[in-house]
């Protein structure tokens, strides 16, 4: 699979996980929000993609955000209610499932 390919399925699986809504404001949004160049929503990575196997493109490392605040509130990491643990348990999974289903990209 293609790096697009992968990048593709993960906001396609990010997004149909959490109901095209936003993880900190609770937007909903739609499937035709989606296109990137729209900056409307991004499936963002928990845990950066350097720091997880295969780049971390796995719904168990992603959550919706709106592009802007919500975005940069979950980008810095450090937010109370918005750290990567906080993220993790918002989707019901942890840093240990997220890097285990991402070994498996491979």
């Amino acid at each position: 699979m293609s790096k697009r390919d992968t990048r593709a399925l993960f906001r396609k699986s990010v997004f149909e996980r959490d109901g095209y809504r936003c993880v900190v404001c609770g937007r909903h949004w739609h499937p035709e929000d989606v296109p990137p160049e729209l900056k409307r929503i991004n499936a963002h990575h928990i845990t950066n993609r350097n720091l997880m196997p295969n780049g971390g493109y796995v719904a168990e490392n992603g959550v919706t955000v709106c592009e802007g605040r919500c975005h940069m509130l979950v980008e810095r990491g450090d937010a109370p209610g918005y750290t990567p643990a906080d993220l993790y348990h918002k989707i019901g999974t942890d840093w240990r499932e997220a890097a285990r289903k991402a070994e498996e990209l491979s």
